[in-house]
């Protein structure tokens, strides 16, 4: 932690990123699939120029993640979006390799408009593909799971059961989110009981995102093997892999610092100049407790306590984490500290980089936190810093 520099702030270290690239080029080379970087987990373009060491593909679900890969990343943009626009969409064709289509009648809505561009761009033509729906769920957390009753996410299998229409290459599906690669194999053994039949005469198979490889315990051999024997039952596709967490994973943190204690019914709160509302909406969507590296190891933490456990009786001090919005239900806990926490000491919220700065708000109008980057070698670079400008000119 660097005590110089400001609080609220996000940190992200170069050498945490080229790790998780080393490791996910490796999968990429061994498994024979194209993997290539989601934008809704991550988007700070100025650590672009890391990535880009090892991948310069992406995904793109809006005309502006499509502009970000073609500005900073790369030129091969792989789109998908739940619906296009007459106004999107010629701007897709001209940006994108591939554009994949969430629905048979948005295909069909636009498909003119594809074989136009096709045959007026014979060395730049666009692979259009067909989002499927397995209904195979392996995620707990309905918000974050595509394949929920109800989904608005893919075709169905009897939608389908005439074939394909004429110029689709591939498919996509998207079942999974932060994931091991078991539960890759279930729900790719309900895409191929009900889509197998049409993988033979297609060029590719996009799997979507949600494949954390670089999380510890993640059974990557497994993947091996499991894309391999893909192969050689599909020997015609291409596999296309979206991983987003998994390219920024414990990358970076949020360093804070408590602002005040207050206490109501037994229960401690320290108040944070950060807000999980604002700049950590996840802890409160999915919702999860993020490590603090100054608290006491997790696995030390009793499962059950008695409030008086926030006094510290037994050697541990409790606290909630309060954020600084004035949203009541802005707050997430308990953490055990082996001191009392105190007004201007800073806590690191670690693994703060995925799904964090690009799903930030600016509710309470509350500052964000400064963005900084740590080369491997050498000073803290400072990324951005937000201004009051800002919140005013997204206000309009």
């Amino acid at each position: 932690m660097n005590n110089t520099i400001p609080t609220p702030y996000y940190i992200v270290y170069e050498d945490r990123l080229e790790r998780n690239l080393r490791l996910l080029k490796s999968v990429e080379e061994r498994a024979d699939v194209k993997i290539i970087m989601a934008f809704k987990a991550n988007a700070l373009w100025k650590t672009f120029p890391v990535i880009r060491r090892y991948f310069s593909a992406s995904t793109a679900s809006s005309l502006n993640e499509m502009q970000l890969s073609l500005d900073y990343l790369g030129k091969d943009v792989h789109a998908y979006c739940p619906v296009y626009t007459e106004e999107t969409f010629p701007k897709f064709l001209a940006g994108c390799s591939h554009i994949t289509f969430n629905s048979l009648s948005q295909y069909h809505k636009f498909k003119p408009a594809l074989d136009a561009w096709n045959a007026s761009h014979p060395d730049g033509k666009v692979s259009a593909g067909l989002r499927v729906n397995p209904h195979c769920s392996v995620i707990d957390t309905d918000i974050y799971n595509p394949c929920v009753p109800g989904s608005r996410f893919g075709e169905s299998a009897e939608a389908l059961a005439g074939g394909l229409p004429e110029g689709i290459e591939g498919l996509h599906f998207h079942a999974l989110c932060e994931s091991d690669s078991h539960d890759l194999a279930k729900v790719l053994d309900a895409v191929k009981q009900q889509f197998g039949h049409l993988l033979p005469k297609l060029r590719w198979l996009n799997m979507g995102g949600g494949h954390l490889m670089t999380r510890k315990g993640y059974d990557i051999d497994f993947l091996v093997g499991l894309m391999q024997d893909l192969h050689r039952e599909y020997p015609n596709l291409q596999i296309i892999m979206e991983p987003g967490s998994a390219f920024t994973w414990q990358t970076g943190d949020l360093v804070t610092s408590v602002l005040d204690v207050v206490e109501d019914s037994g229960i401690k709160t320290a108040i944070i100049d950060a807000s999980f509302a604002c700049h950590m909406p996840d802890c409160l969507e999915m919702p999860y407790k993020p490590v603090i590296a100054e608290a006491l190891p997790e696995e030390e933490n009793p499962d059950l306590r008695t409030a008086d456990s926030h006094f510290g009786d037994s050697g541990r001090h409790t606290y909630r984490l309060g954020g600084n919005s004035c949203l009541s239900g802005d707050f997430v806990g308990d953490w055990d500290f082996d001191h009392p926490l105190i007004p201007g000491e800073r806590l690191t919220l670690c693994d703060m980089n995925h799904y964090t700065t690009v799903k930030t708000n600016m509710f309470n109008g509350i500052q964000h936190p400064s963005i900084w980057f740590q080369p491997a070698e050498g000073d803290a670079v400072l990324l951005r810093e937000f201004t009051y400008q800002d919140y005013r000119d997204r206000m309009s």
